[in-house]
């Protein structure tokens, strides 16, 4: 999806705008759906696509503030927390306002939550999620995460310590 609707942006940007209003939509609790998959599309689309971070990452980000649009359902939560980390390790410029949002998740009884968490915390530049993450390095929880094309199973204190060494 996401090289599709970054390919359909270079040639065509207000036809790549609908496909991510739709994926918008189908988040919203007037849509009638769930929007699975939703986040996801839209992190792997930003994180190839300049442009389209360049208009949608703040409502990205707003899935996962309390005081936005924030989604509730926390299997979804994970596909925000995916996405979200899919964008920071593409252009953490866009989303370095985040970090203060994923401290609840870094705390969840979710491994997926802070595993995913802890992921994109290495992505930001901030020093709020050190502190956690520094927690986190010794958790033993296993989650199977899609990272550079790969699914790979880690531990959320994998995660964590390769968060902490990027600082």
């Amino acid at each position: 999806m996401g090289a599709v609707v970054s390919g359909l942006a270079d040639q065509d940007m207000e036809s790549a705008r609908v496909v991510m209003r739709r994926l918008i939509w189908n988040l919203n609790d007037e849509s009638g759906g769930i929007g699975w998959g939703s986040p996801e599309a839209m992190g792997e689309i930003m994180a190839r696509h300049a442009g389209m971070a360049e208009e949608y990452a703040f409502l990205l980000v707003s899935y996962v503030n309390d005081q936005g649009n924030y989604l509730e359902h926390p299997i979804l939560q994970r596909g925000v927390l995916w996405g979200l980390g899919r964008l920071a390790h593409s252009r953490p410029r866009r989303v370095n306002h985040a970090a203060p949002f994923l401290l609840p998740y870094m705390r969840s009884e979710d491994a997926y939550h802070r595993g995913l968490s802890a992921w994109t915390a290495g992505a930001l530049d901030s020093e709020l999620t050190k502190p956690l993450l520094q927690h986190l390095s010794d958790d033993k929880a296993v989650i199977n995460i899609f990272i550079d094309m790969n699914f790979i199973e880690v531990t959320v204190g994998q995660l964590a310590g390769e968060a902490l060494s990027k600082r």
